[in-house]
């Protein structure tokens, strides 16, 4: 009840105050026109998301002090500490960052926020900044209104700082013009009591802004105009400082456990920042006094001079918590248990985080398709009475298709409800919230991910089918039937261990070759279980309704295979236009292999091969060459 009041609080608060005084009608106009400055750069940027942003992101954060550099430049540019920090959730959500650099960011961000105040107290203050609003904002908006999306982006970005230009000019003329009506510094207090009180004064207003830089802003154009003192406006950007850390911890509460590291990490280097710069404030005064007369400021130049305190104590900050980076990497990883945020059934890495970027979006959405691959692995598994280790191991799978009856009775059909089908309505309903931000190639992308988790759901329904007759045959009287379908069981379980298999190699051409071949194996085995019903038949050894339901069964065990190789090839092998062609130029040319992967048997060839003996004997020959033969794998 308390939040949903705060807001109207807060509106009733604004329209009193810009009914009752003039110049704070025009402060706070100012610090609306600077934060929506903000929100046009923060659009802007976005625009050049995708796949340059994040090559940009892995060579600018292999190593602490790049990640730190990397943090401060993007602060700089976007001007907005707390985005960064917000950005670099989403991309450790989505798993393209490590804590260590995503700490890293973090530590840089906060240095990198101080040259909004040199900024402003430098040149905003000094200059008529307003001026140069005016042309940004003209160039800007026509900018914006291009067809191109990296024009676009360039527009909202010159718009953005025109907005923040503009707005630190109606900051700085509201509070002259509050100068001559009220004299806020009279309400100061002294001593520590009064340092504490205007740190949390400072603190609050970044939490209602959102923006230690608009907190800023407003400080140095208090100070300019002697509204405030400056004792107070130290105590005051200590506060902004710490409040800039509940903006990255609303941005965690719908990441996974990594991004919530992330944001009490940021919590607890701005937390520490600001204790070190609250005790030690004498002797900060004392350093910023003698870094300001070593670049020779003037002795009353106290907006600078702030500046130069915002810079001093978040260096400070850097230089007390790096040594402290890795037991607190340690300690974030113990409280905050990925296990134990992630559940089998539910999502594991689809956050409201990575919905930040079209990227990050793109990214969880793929990990998460591959953890509903992997669960329905393991329901494929389970239906072949098999243990998924048990496929994933070298151990010779024919001396396992004994059924286990606690595996075999692990209905697929509940382990699609519990395991797939929950998770693959999550993934539906993530797209439609990630789609609005996409551009085409991305939504591309999104439809052949949707694609793939069709084909997995439809694996595991047309395993369902096969399972209700296995179940039944394998305990058949009649051994021929009893033999075809452990045979056709042992054929699925193969070409799921050859999935895994290709899905290891590590170049994508190779393994859409693997996958290719795999999948016209599953076309000859399928056309050599017609040769071998056709014979059982005729010689009498099975009914015509054993027939029927083998020949359905083999379909379906042909269907599961071909379904997850498809899901396999859009999860697993990396995008490339050409990779398609290249592999099959290397297919064609490449030597048949006898074992498993040899092309489709002509129909003269399956013929030829219709005696009962010669049939098993192939058989038995391709079951022991799969099984011996390493190039096979």
């Amino acid at each position: 009840m308390h939040r949903r009041l705060l807001p109207f609080a807060i509106l009733i608060t604004l329209a009193w105050g810009m009914w009752a005084s003039a110049a704070f009608q025009t402060v706070a106009a100012g610090v609306a026109v600077f934060l929506f400055g903000m929100l046009l750069l923060e659009e802007g940027f976005s625009a050049f998301n995708g796949g340059a942003l994040e090559r940009v992101l892995v060579r600018s954060t292999k190593t602490l002090p790049r990640s730190m550099s990397f943090g401060l430049v993007a602060t700089s540019l976007m001007q907005s500490s707390s985005l960064v920090s917000v950005l670099t959730i989403s991309f450790l959500s989505a798993g393209l960052l490590g804590l260590r650099e995503g700490i890293g960011i973090i530590f840089g961000a906060n240095i990198g926020t101080t040259t909004g105040a040199w900024l402003m107290a430098g040149f905003g203050m000094k200059v008529k900044i307003s001026a140069y609003a005016m042309p940004m904002l003209v160039f800007g908006l026509f900018f914006a209104m291009q067809q191109s999306k990296a024009v676009r982006g360039v527009g909202k970005v010159l718009s953005g700082v025109g907005f923040l230009f503009l707005g630190i000019h109606f900051m700085k003329e509201g509070f002259e013009t509050l100068q001559s009506a009220v004299d806020l510094a009279s309400y100061a207090m002294p001593g520590f009591s009064g340092l504490l009180v205007f740190a949390l004064l400072g603190a609050v207003a970044t939490v209602i802004m959102q923006s230690s830089h608009a907190t800023l802003m407003l400080i140095i154009a208090a100070l300019a105009s002697e509204q405030i003192t400056y004792d107070g406006a130290l105590a005051l950007a200590i506060g902004a400082n710490v409040g800039t850390t509940v903006t990255a911890v609303l941005g965690a509460l719908g990441a996974n456990a990594v991004g919530k590291r992330l944001a009490a990490a940021h919590f607890a280097f701005n937390g520490v920042t600001g204790l070190v710069a609250v005790l030690c404030l004498p002797l900060f005064r004392v350093a910023v006094e003698a870094v300001s007369d070593g670049i020779g400021l003037a002795p009353d130049d106290w907006t600078l001079r702030l500046a130069v305190f915002h810079t001093l104590f978040n260096v400070a900050g850097v230089l007390v918590m790096t040594p402290l980076i890795g037991p607190l990497v340690r300690g974030l990883e113990r409280r905050f248990n990925e296990a134990e945020d992630a559940d089998v059934a539910g999502p594991r890495y689809l956050n409201d985080a990575a919905l930040r970027l079209p990227s990050t979006a793109l990214e969880v959405l793929l990990k998460e398709t591959q953890h509903l691959f992997d669960n329905a692995f393991e329901i494929v598994a389970h239906g072949l009475g098999l243990h998924r280790g048990d496929i994933l191991s070298r151990a010779d799978l024919s001396g396992m298709m004994d059924f286990e009856p606690s595996l075999m009775e692990r209905d697929a059909v509940d382990g699609y409800y519990r395991r797939v089908k929950t998770l693959y309505t999550a993934i539906v309903e993530f797209i439609a919230r990630a789609q609005p931000n996409m551009d085409p190639a991305q939504l591309e992308e999104v439809h052949s991910l949707r694609v793939a988790c069709r084909d997995i759901a439809r694996a595991i329904k047309e395993m369902t089918l096969l399972m209700a007759n296995a179940r039944r045959f394998e305990r058949s009287r009649n051994a021929d039937i009893r033999h075809e379908y452990r045979d056709l069981r042992l054929h699925v379980a193969r070409a799921m261990r050859r999935l895994y298999e290709i899905r290891a190699v590590q170049d994508p051409v190779a393994q859409l070759v693997g996958f290719e071949r795999l999948e016209r194996r599953v076309v000859q085995r399928d056309a050599e279980a017609y040769i071998t019903l056709d014979l059982l038949v005729r010689d009498q050894r099975i009914s015509s309704a054993m027939a029927t339901s083998l020949m359905n069964d083999a379909g379906h065990a042909a269907e599961v295979v071909r379904l997850l190789s498809d899901a396999a090839k859009r999860l697993f092998v990396e995008r490339g236009t050409d990779l398609q062609a290249l592999a099959e130029e290397m297919l064609l040319s490449a030597t048949p292999d006898a074992s498993y992967d040899e092309t489709v048997l002509s129909g003269d060839a399956l013929k030829a091969a219709s005696l009962t003996g010669e049939m098993r004997r192939i058989q038995r020959s391709e079951h022991g060459q799969e099984e011996e033969d390493p190039s096979a794998r």
